[in-house]
């Protein structure tokens, strides 16, 4: 890797990650679609480490809450202040964590082609579509989770292991389905990015060892863009929930997903392969 390759897939991550348009199918398509290298395990752990952080910060007045009522409810035994969010996160995070543990080597070795995340891409850009379209239908929208909410949220959220679905886009969708305001729906989902990225950098770095590490400046660099791409993404996206449709993300993937399975019909290899 570059200098510039480092900060284009660097920016990807950190643009990718929040918007319903799938981060890892991105970072997955670039070396599959040039000559470019596969950026390896180190610049994963590096720019998901920057996009954690930068969802930490622009939330870090409500994560300092949670974590003191997740604590203290356990202290105290009750309630307290954000303790009931802060449980709804680590019950939406389970369902995750364990498929993911147990299926990461299969997820890697079998899922990972253009095929797969172009119709991974189109299908849940389509169901996206229809979960923005009955929202929008809908006469009153729900502020406040139940406890079946965050379970169906967070067994949704297991079909983002498949690269091409996207993670915030699948937990946005099952948040629409459920009657929940954009609003709602995106801060619950960007909040549950904060476990679901941690965990899944713990089972990056259990292989990092057998990767080549990439030069330290450029780990550095990818770790600083991805942080600030994805902080300035969070930033105007909830800016914008008020008057922005969510559809230019559905028109988006429909054109990518039928332009990535253009290529597999035509059996498109980058240079050099």
């Amino acid at each position: 890797m570059d200098f510039i390759q480092t900060i284009i897939l660097a920016i990807i991550q950190g643009v990718s990650e929040f918007l319903p348009i799938s981060s890892s199918a991105h970072l997955i398509l670039v070396p599959k679609l040039t000559s470019w290298p596969d950026q390896g395990l180190s610049f994963d752990v590096v720019v998901h480490m920057g996009t954690l952080v930068a969802v930490v910060y622009y939330y870090k007045s409500l994560v300092s809450q949670l974590f003191s009522g997740f604590f203290l409810s356990i202290i105290e035994r009750k309630t307290v202040g954000e303790s009931k969010m802060a449980w709804g996160l680590a019950l939406g995070t389970i369902p995750v964590g364990i498929v993911g543990f147990l299926f990461k080597d299969f997820i890697s070795d079998e899922l990972r082609s253009i095929e797969i995340i172009g119709y991974a891409t189109l299908i849940f850009g389509i169901l996206l579509g229809l979960a923005v379209f009955l929202n929008d239908k809908k006469k009153t929208l729900r502020d406040t989770l139940t406890w079946l909410d965050v379970s169906f949220i967070g067994f949704m959220q297991v079909l983002a292991l498949i690269p091409g679905v996207s993670r915030s886009g699948i937990t946005i969708t099952a948040g629409l389905l459920l009657g929940l305001s954009r609003k709602v729906a995106v801060q619950f989902a960007f909040l549950l990015s904060i476990p679901v990225i941690s965990l899944s950098l713990i089972l990056i770095l259990r292989d990092i060892y057998h990767q080549q590490i990439i030069h330290l400046p450029l780990l550095v660099l990818g770790f600083v863009v991805s942080a600030i791409s994805a902080y300035v993404t969070i930033l105007f996206f909830i800016r914008l929930l008020n008057t922005m449709s969510m559809m230019p993300f559905v028109v988006y993937r429909l054109i990518l997903g039928f332009l990535l399975l253009f290529l597999v019909d035509f059996n498109y290899h980058p240079t050099g392969e």
